[in-house]
C-alpha cells in the first residue's frame, strides 16, 4: 500500500513538474531575453510610479501580472530573471501569495457559489494593502536577493547567443528547483490521500471552523483548500459544498479565509528558492486569514441580527395597524 502510494506520488510529482515547467520555462526564457530589448524597459518605465507607492521598482509589475494572469510559478519564473532586493522579493511573495491565478481560482469560487466581486476585492485588496504595510513597517532588506541555485551575472551578455544561453540557464535551473520542491510535496500529498488523512484533518478542523463563525459541515471545504489549494482541491471543495449542504454564508466565509491562506504548505515552500524568510510569509497569511474572516463573520452576524429586528418590528407594526 505504502509502496504504491510512493510510486503514485512520485509520478504525480513528475507530471506536475512537467505541467508547471511548461509555463515556467518559456516565461523565464522570454523575460530573460526581453531584458535586452526596448520592450521590458518601456513597460517598467510606464508602471514605475504605481509600483513606487508600494515600495517596488517598475519591473516588479512583470511578475505581478504574470502571477495573477497565470499562476505563482509564472510569477516566480519572472522574479528569478530580474534583479530585486530582499525586501522587494518578500513584498512580491506576499502579494502573489494573496493574489495569483485569478482566472482559474476565481472560477472555482464562483462554481462553489461565491460572488466574483467578493473574491477579486478580497485578493487584490489584501495584496496591495499588505505590500503598503510591509513597505512602511520594514526598513531593512535592501541587500540584493539571491535566488538559490541561480547566481547573479557580473556582466550582461554581449551577443544574442549569450543572451539565449543565459535565459536557457535560468529557465533550466528554475525547473530544477521547482522539481526539488514539487516532487516531494506531491509524494506527501498522495500518501495523505491514500491514508485518508484528509477526512481526519477535516474532523480536526471542526473546532476551528466553529470559532471562525462557520458550521462544522464547512470543515471538509476548509481542509481541502488548506492542503491542496483552490485549484488543486477544487473537486473536493465543490463536492463538499454540494454534499454537506454548506450555507451561502459559511462557504463565503470559508473562501474569504482560503483566498488569504490556501495550499499553505506548497504556496509557502515554493518561495524557498527565492532566498526570503518564509516563516514571516506563513504567519502573515494565517494571521490575515483569521483576522479578516472573524471581522467579516462578525459584521455578517450583526447585520443579520439587525435585519431580523427590523423585520420583527415591521411585522409587529403591521399587526398593530390591522387591529
Amino acid at each position: 500500500m505504502l509502496l504504491h502510494s510512493v510510486k503514485k506520488g512520485i509520478l504525480a510529482g513528475f507530471k506536475t513538474t512537467w505541467t508547471l515547467g511548461k509555463i515556467i520555462f518559456p516565461v523565464t526564457l522570454v523575460v530573460a531575453v526581453l531584458q535586452y530589448t526596448p520592450v521590458l524597459p518601456w513597460i517598467i518605465k510606464l508602471l514605475t510610479p504605481v509600483m513606487k507607492l508600494i515600495g517596488l521598482s517598475g519591473d516588479a509589475a512583470i511578475p505581478l501580472v504574470l502571477g495573477n494572469m497565470l499562476n505563482l510559478y509564472a510569477g516566480i519564473g519572472a522574479i528569478i530573471t530580474l534583479d530585486f532586493s530582499v525586501k522587494e522579493v518578500f513584498i512580491l511573495a506576499v502579494m502573489l501569495s494573496f493574489s495569483h491565478n485569478l482566472f482559474i481560482e476565481s472560477g472555482v469560487a464562483m462554481k462553489a457559489g461565491v460572488k466574483l466581486w467578493v473574491i477579486l476585492t478580497t485578493r487584490l485588496g489584501l495584496a496591495f494593502i499588505s505590500a503598503a504595510v510591509i513597505n512602511l513597517v520594514w526598513h531593512g532588506g535592501g541587500e540584493p536577493a539571491k535566488y538559490g541555485l541561480i547566481e547573479a551575472k557580473s556582466e550582461p551578455a554581449a551577443s544574442f547567443a549569450g543572451i539565449l544561453l543565459e535565459g536557457l540557464e535560468k529557465a533550466g535551473l528554475g525547473i530544477l528547483q521547482l522539481a526539488m520542491i514539487v516532487i516531494p510535496l506531491m509524494l506527501v500529498i498522495q500518501i495523505l490521500k491514500d491514508l485518508q488523512w484528509l477526512q481526519k484533518f477535516s474532523k480536526a478542523m471542526s473546532p476551528v471552523t466553529r470559532s471562525l463563525g462557520m458550521q462544522e459541515n464547512t470543515s471538509t471545504t476548509m481542509a481541502a483548500g488548506l492542503i491542496f489549494g483552490l485549484a488543486y482541491g477544487a473537486g473536493v471543495m465543490i463536492q463538499a459544498v454540494q454534499e454537506d449542504g454548506v450555507s451561502k454564508k459559511d462557504i463565503t466565509l470559508a473562501f474569504i479565509f482560503l483566498v488569504a491562506c490556501h495550499a499553505v504548505v506548497e504556496d509557502t515552500l515554493i518561495f524557498v528558492p527565492l532566498g526570503i524568510p518564509v516563516w514571516p510569509l506563513f504567519l502573515i497569511r494565517v494571521g490575515v486569514a483569521i483576522t479578516l474572516t472573524l471581522i467579516v463573520g462578525t459584521i455578517w452576524r450583526r447585520t443579520g441580527k439587525l435585519r431580523k429586528r427590523k423585520e420583527a418590528s415591521y411585522d409587529k407594526t403591521n399587526h398593530d395597524s390591522t387591529i
